[in-house]
């Protein structure tokens, strides 16, 4: 039951953003419409509950913002934060092998940044712009698969192999980090109990899948790269 009204209030969250039409405004709506799960599970002291509400957001954010962007991605294109940009980005890619995919030296600097970021915003605030800084990474990640698939010659494999799976573990990480750091403050600021020593093995395994992330987008992306482009059809 839970289940189906996390996905379901994701869902109504798009058709909310959609109709008010405000970028700034989407990820917060996509926030609001789990929050409150992932507090009711944190605050029964249930973590892996807790990580696999937030993965089942997660994963519903990634088929809403795809399939939108598939179905009219010139209307993603200004609803998602960065999406254009994003977009334009990735398809370069796509097309020469050449962008921030495949530059180690590019992309290690800005996983870092978008690690500090997200772990301070989840310390200090109990996770919530974290959260809401997920969405919008979701999304305009979702942007780039959905208008690549609806470029595609066979969109549905392309939608498949969009997801790259380095990124997948990145998100999976954030995740993970996500729950573990919110909860110190949250279980102040609601007066319930955290376990951060049994939550502290969460930790490594989130730094662990980072660390995944980058080693497998560093030997997988120059390979990936002209499989998708054969995929796409470009």
């Amino acid at each position: 039951m839970t289940s189906s009204l996390i996905v379901a209030s994701t869902v109504l969250s798009y058709a909310i953003g959609w109709w008010l039409g405000q970028p700034l405004l989407l990820p917060a709506l996509n926030t609001i419409a789990s929050f409150p799960f992932m507090v009711d599970a944190l605050r029964r002291g249930e973590l892996r509950l807790a990580i696999a509400r937030m993965l089942l957001w997660a994963l519903t954010l990634g088929v809403c913002a795809t399939l939108l962007s598939y179905w009219q991605p010139w209307r993603t294109d200004t609803l998602f934060l960065r999406g254009a940009s994003y977009r334009a980005e990735m398809f370069g890619w796509v097309m020469t092998g050449r962008g921030a995919e495949s530059d180690p030296s590019r992309f290690l600097l800005l996983h870092a940044r978008d690690a500090a970021i997200f772990v301070v915003f989840a310390l200090a605030t109990g996770g919530v712009p974290a959260m809401a800084m997920g969405a919008a990474l979701m999304n305009y990640m979702g942007h780039y698969v959905g208008t690549l698939a609806a470029a595609s010659a066979r969109p549905f494999a392309t939608m498949m192999l969009g997801w790259h799976p380095w990124a997948v573990i990145r998100i999976v990480s954030f995740v993970v980090l996500g729950m573990v750091l919110s909860g110190p403050l949250l279980s102040r600021v609601a007066g319930f109990r955290f376990d951060w020593r049994s939550a502290r093995p969460f930790v490594g395994w989130a730094a662990a899948g980072l660390v995944a992330d980058a080693i497998l987008k560093w030997l997988l992306a120059p390979v990936w790269q002209p499989i998708l482009l054969r995929v796409v059809g470009w």
